[in-house]
């Protein structure tokens, strides 16, 4: 065979083919290699690096005749705590928490995230303002850093107000909860886990989800009474044990109406079922409707306080 031409020349291909593919090989891996390592470099390069928390306390006091108004507008993300009080004031402690990247970065972030306080004589608005408003943001701050827009930020709000006050609270997604105060009050939350003790005024509360507690821990309501409507979630009202009122409950698509008061009777048809009550409780008095579109609405005896 060494002498045949023709085994000669196949030898030389099959050398020639085999060597085209060890260059393709090493070839391939010289630029693959690399690539992946620039990949992995990359991506250390791009990942996020922690942000920094800046936590920081404002306390005001504004005066505030009995029978005044205060209005509440919430950050998005955030707890809202009002008491009633016997002083002709009110009292606001809020402690805001801001994250960013550098000190210089939440410099700038102090300046729009805040809240303002807009005064008449007998009206109060605690305003939240932030990144969150694209309106606010246009005005005061149009070439703030965009990549500053979408940081995560929150004020927790305490607030102690004269007990006859009238409240508008809009509050946006965290705790909020109300005492002491007896006033013609209104409530909105997108999702929000809320409990309201009072015992008397008029309530009317509008939660998108979440749940909702409210104790009447006095027999006799003082006032028109509430209305409180939750699109999905829980409610649970706590009624004092010889309670004097007039309810209504639905539940509008899916869930159930517990009682375990057991002291509503029928007051018209249907009377009392899982998905709607009809029912009056004692002498009757002010009259408390509750809705729930998804969940469940359970009525239960208080035991004198939140719970």
């Amino acid at each position: 065979m060494e002498n045949d031409p023709a085994a000669q020349v196949f030898v030389q291909r099959i050398s020639k083919l085999v060597c085209l593919i060890t260059l393709m090989l090493f070839g391939s891996a010289l630029f693959v290699i690399p690539g992946h390592a620039q990949q992995k470099h990359d991506g250390v390069a791009k990942s996020a690096a922690p942000l920094l928390t800046r936590s920081a306390t404002r306390q005001l006091r504004r005066r505030l005749s009995y029978g005044g108004t205060v209005t509440i507008v919430g950050a998005p993300e955030g707890s809202i705590k009002i008491e009633g009080w016997p002083r002709s004031e009110v009292e606001i402690i809020a402690d805001i928490e801001l994250h960013a990247a550098t000190e210089e970065d939440l410099n700038l972030l102090a300046t729009v995230n805040a809240f303002v306080l807009d005064e008449d004589p007998n009206h109060l608005r605690v305003l939240t303002t932030g990144t969150h408003d694209k309106v606010f943001m246009r005005r005061v701050a149009k070439k703030f850093p965009k990549n500053l827009l979408g940081l995560p930020w929150k004020i927790d709000y305490r607030i102690f107000v004269p007990v006859s006050t009238d409240l508008e609270i809009n509050a946006g997604r965290g705790q909020l909860k109300l005492s002491g105060v007896e006033g013609a009050i209104n409530i909105s939350g997108t999702e929000s886990d809320a409990t309201v003790t009072s015992s008397g005024g008029t309530v009317i509360a509008n939660i998108g989800s979440g749940k909702v507690l409210l104790t009447i821990p006095v027999r006799s309501w003082r006032g028109g009474g509430a209305d409180v409507r939750i699109g999905a979630g829980e409610l649970k009202v706590d009624l004092a044990t010889g309670f004097n009122g007039d309810i209504d409950a639905d539940i509008l698509r899916t869930g159930k109406i517990e009682d375990s008061f057991g002291e509503l009777e029928s007051r018209e048809k249907p009377g009392l079922t899982e998905r709607t009550i009809r029912a009056r409780a004692g002498a009757g008095g002010a009259f408390f409707k509750f809705t729930v579109g998804v969940g469940t609405i359970t009525f239960r005896k208080s035991l004198g306080g939140e719970r």
